[in-house]
């Protein structure tokens, strides 16, 4: 009888870990509605995965900014305000900003991987990133259901929200990726 509560309570509490994680790394939700966070969502999103911002520090948020009539070969030009408003979000949000309440585990350990004398614009060339990502065959990323490195959301399926836990990731005509 002792064993079974035991286990009862191991399961709650592994079910509980995981809600609150989630409901900790949940970007795209409810959880902030900030007009500058849904200016965020619509304006990057309209191009790509909105990547949280907590993915790189401040000093590559303000390069990416500051850059965006060449944005990886894009005009993303915004109006004036709009801009003030995304850099303001991006920077609040950044990996090393004391404003930032939701850097998350996986998030600290990409940002901190990046050698502070540089200034990454591609969350996929932190050294973190790579490593995490060293054992997906070639062939995986560049099938036409994934394309690119870059495209989350094409086997991490909760990207969007901030979730990229081993168990979320299904790689197209490949299956569940399992460690």
């Amino acid at each position: 009888m002792k064993k079974i509560v035991i286990l009862m309570i191991c399961n709650g509490l592994v079910f509980a870990g995981g809600m609150a994680y989630n409901q900790v790394t949940d970007f795209r939700e409810k959880k902030s509605n900030s007009k500058e966070k849904a200016l965020y969502i619509n304006e990057c999103g309209s191009c790509h995965m909105p990547y949280q911002p907590q993915f790189l520090p401040k000093k590559s948020w303000i390069k990416m900014m500051k850059n965006l009539d060449n944005h990886f070969k894009t005009d993303a030009t915004v109006e004036p305000e709009d801009y003030k408003n995304l850099k303001d979000f991006l920077l609040k949000n950044a990996s090393d900003s004391k404003e930032s309440k939701r850097v998350g585990k996986y998030y600290r350990k990409i940002a901190n991987s990046i050698p502070k004398h540089k200034t990454l614009l591609r969350i996929s060339n932190a050294p973190y990133f790579q490593k995490e990502h060293r054992e997906f065959p070639k062939k995986y990323i560049t099938q036409k259901e994934v394309k690119s490195i870059a495209n989350c959301i094409a086997c991490h399926k909760d990207a969007e929200k901030g979730t990229y836990q081993e168990r979320s990731i299904f790689i197209p005509n490949y299956g569940r990726w399992d460690d």
